[in-house]
């Protein structure tokens, strides 16, 4: 692979600053990757022209004298859940293309083209960042395994028969095949941190608010929230610290000032109190996983942490309580996807409107995404509102106590990411209970609102009928505490063995 692509966002960023390389190379060797590894199904859409036009205007920039931003030069692909003006926004679903039988790259599919930007992509503009493509995901986020793509499933870089994770998998992939050096992902219960895990790059969902959402389609609108991927914590924090920070075009976003995460990297941890969940390492977790994150904890005790045990009884209830809650949500947010506004549109073949909008939402949403509707559309029904609802959000203030407790006493808690690596695609997908169990670890964290962090602690065993896999240690901290985080990750990560590359490199 380039060396380009070998570097971490801050070290390209200030070769590309200080005109030691060029936007416009990097641009080039990072499409030509993008090729090399088009069979991974990282990206939905790469914007060729758009992202060499960009490089170009930077490097005139710089011979100009002008100052560049923090990402200048960065390759960045962009969840395909984020709103680009000038490149499509699906989602990964048909629901929101007007040909929904045509594959997402044909000229003709007609793509929904949204007005405006999000805020973060906004942010990384101002940034210089090169804004290479659209990464593939799981339809509307509704999945742990990109296989719930409308168009093509994501795949694994370090085996191409199993998943990457979901639903930002095709983020992840683009990251850790070496195709860019960060990317934005969006993590409702686990949708960062889970394939960042599973690939073995780092992944950060911050908390509930630390991030604006206007421009990302909502799935679950209180617990959706913006986050990036890089391959190294330094790059990751200098990623959040461009798209973090208040938003007047989102009301949920908080009025709090951007932390320095990026210098919070070389803060080290000694006398950093560390909380070990006990319920986190309970029957279900694959023994291989729960010895490598204890090992992996007490390296952050060898460099100075205090490790201590810490109690978090509704734990258990994560899983019920967070479906009930994120299907009730999605009922409700994707209800205005009814055919007469943009996307599909789909004439029943009775000319009435009700027949048009059961037609093109039968039509337009995957089996996934109908499932989390009707369920959620359920739960929200007058008689069954209050026993199910109505007692999932009380049980969400009993998780979220449970986390307030915790970090009275510790500073971080230290747990896995994912009950098994990396499994077969194909493996899970008729059994949804089987796939909803993949963010078993990230959901309580998710209905707490804090921040979680995803950093490669290693991989697996090699077995007759695996390679070795990724395995990823989940951080999480106050709400707000990012920086700390980034202190504990950063140690943690100067400090493991080396990690070998994934086996689906192309040198």
């Amino acid at each position: 692979m380039a060396a380009l692509l070998d570097l971490s966002i801050p070290d390209l960023a200030e070769r590309v600053r200080g005109g030691e390389v060029s936007a416009e190379r990097v641009a080039l060797e990072s499409l030509a990757r993008i090729d090399e590894t088009r069979a991974l199904g990282a990206f939905l859409h790469v914007a060729r022209e758009a992202t060499l036009r960009t490089a170009r205007a930077i490097d005139e920039r710089r011979a100009r004298g002008e100052a560049l931003g923090p990402l200048a030069g960065v390759p960045i692909a962009i969840k395909d859940a984020l709103c680009t003006h000038d490149a499509p926004t699906t989602a990964a679903s048909r629901i929101l293309t007007r040909r929904p039988d045509l594959p997402i790259d044909s000229p003709d599919v007609g793509a929904w083209r949204p007005p405006y930007d999000a805020t973060v992509v906004a942010r990384l503009r101002a940034a210089d960042a090169l804004l290479i493509g659209k990464a593939n995901m799981d339809e509307f986020a509704m999945g742990s395994s990109t296989e719930n793509s409308a168009f093509f499933p994501a795949k694994n870089p370090w085996d191409p028969t199993r998943t990457p994770g979901g639903s930002s998998g095709g983020s992840a992939v683009s990251v850790a095949s070496g195709a860019v050096l960060g990317s934005l992902g969006s993590d409702t219960g686990g949708s960062i941190r889970q394939p960042a895990a599973l690939c073995g790059v780092v992944g950060v969902k911050p908390s509930y608010g630390r991030v604006s959402r206007y421009g990302l389609l909502a799935f679950a609108s209180s617990l959706d929230q913006v986050g990036p991927f890089a391959r190294d914590v330094r790059g990751a924090a200098r990623l959040l610290e461009v798209i973090a920070g208040p938003d007047a075009k989102d009301s949920t976003c908080a009025a709090v000032p951007v932390g320095a995460y990026e210098r919070a990297c070389t803060r080290g941890v000694r006398g950093l109190r560390v909380g070990v969940p006990r319920q986190y390492f309970e029957a279900g977790i694959d023994p291989e996983l729960a010895d490598s994150t204890r090992a992996a904890i007490e390296v952050l005790a060898k460099l100075g942490a205090e490790v201590s045990e810490v109690d978090m009884p509704h734990s258990k209830y994560g899983l019920s309580t967070y479906y009930i809650i994120a299907m009730a949500e999605a009922s409700t947010n994707l209800s205005r996807y009814d055919g007469v506004r943009f996307g599909l549109r789909v004439d029943g073949e009775k000319a009435e409107i009700h027949s048009m909008y059961s037609h093109t939402r039968g039509r337009g949403f995957g089996a996934e995404v109908k499932r989390r509707i009707m369920l959620g559309t359920y739960a929200l029904s007058a008689g069954y509102y209050d026993a199910y609802y109505s007692k999932a959000q009380k049980v969400r203030t009993l998780i979220t106590r449970d986390f307030e407790r915790a970090f009275q006493s510790v500073d971080v808690l230290a747990a896995p990411i994912s009950p098994f690596p990396a499994f077969r695609l194909g493996e899970k997908v008729d059994d949804p209970l089987a796939m909803y169990l993949a963010d078993v670890y990230t959901l309580p964290g998710s209905l707490a609102g804090v921040p979680g962090l995803s950093v490669p602690l290693g991989v697996t065993r090699a077995l007759a009928d695996r390679p070795p896999l990724p395995i990823g240690l989940q951080l999480m901290a106050a709400p707000n505490a990012e920086e700390t985080l980034f202190a504990a990750a950063a140690a943690f990560e100067a400090n493991r063995p080396e990690l070998p590359r994934p086996p689906a490199h192309v040198s």
